[in-house]
């Protein structure tokens, strides 16, 4: 992608959406962690429904850890893929427990080694939990936007990422996430964007953008 046009979609993409912190409810890093992977294929909103009560419930590493499992299934139920989410969950906290002291590691490649942590979770993670940026986290938001955007041609998150992690300045990688997720859920969803409304339309290359109808066929 050209320079000047990346520099001149970021500065109004800046511009627009404020920083946040995370778009989940959490009071410490495994709550974080426990959050993360409950939102796979989920909103952040309907997770955010669900983790008062479950955090309520389980209020430390070692209760997750001793959880039942069929209790726990049920109290994720809502997010979906539920099963397989009580069961990662259950044994990272085992993890945690055994090899890290009751601490969430702060290193990529021990987080990576906690079932259901891949490169996204972890990114955010490090980024939100403990201020450590290594990469950039791709959600299906990112992806969409980085493909319409011409950012990317790759479809593969990881790819994603380090196509991403060579265009943007380290200093946004963490904010870069955080504007493509906001401007994706206010102007650019997965169908029907709302282009005429968008503060980049004029420059975008809306790629994979019906001019005619504005639905997109990169979901």
């Amino acid at each position: 992608m050209d320079q000047d046009l990346l520099d001149w979609m970021l500065e109004r993409l800046e511009k627009e959406y404020p920083p946040i912190v995370t778009f989940l409810t959490h009071s410490n890093v495994f709550e974080l962690l426990v959050a993360v992977i409950l939102s796979a294929q989920c909103t952040d909103a309907q997770v955010n429904k669900v983790t008062p009560n479950l955090f309520a419930r389980y209020t430390t590493v070692s209760d997750f850890a001793d959880a039942d499992p069929n209790e726990l299934e049920e109290m994720v139920r809502s997010t979906g893929f539920y099963r397989n989410k009580a069961k990662n969950i259950k044994a990272s906290a085992n993890i945690i427990v055994d090899r890290h002291g009751g601490k969430v590691p702060d290193t990529m490649e021990e987080l990576l080694k906690l079932p259901g942590v891949a490169r996204k979770t972890a990114n955010i993670v490090l980024g939100t939990g403990f201020g450590i940026v290594v990469g950039i986290a791709v959600d299906t938001h990112v992806r969409r936007l980085s493909l319409r955007m011409g950012l990317t041609i790759n479809t593969d998150p990881n790819k994603i990422e380090k196509d991403l992690m060579l265009l943007l300045p380290k200093q946004i990688w963490g904010r870069g996430n955080h504007m493509l997720i906001q401007h994706g859920r206010a102007i650019c969803p997965a169908k029907k964007p709302l282009c005429d409304e968008c503060l980049i339309m004029q420059r975008c290359p809306k790629i994979g953008i019906s001019s005619k109808d504005r639905y997109a066929k990169i979901l």
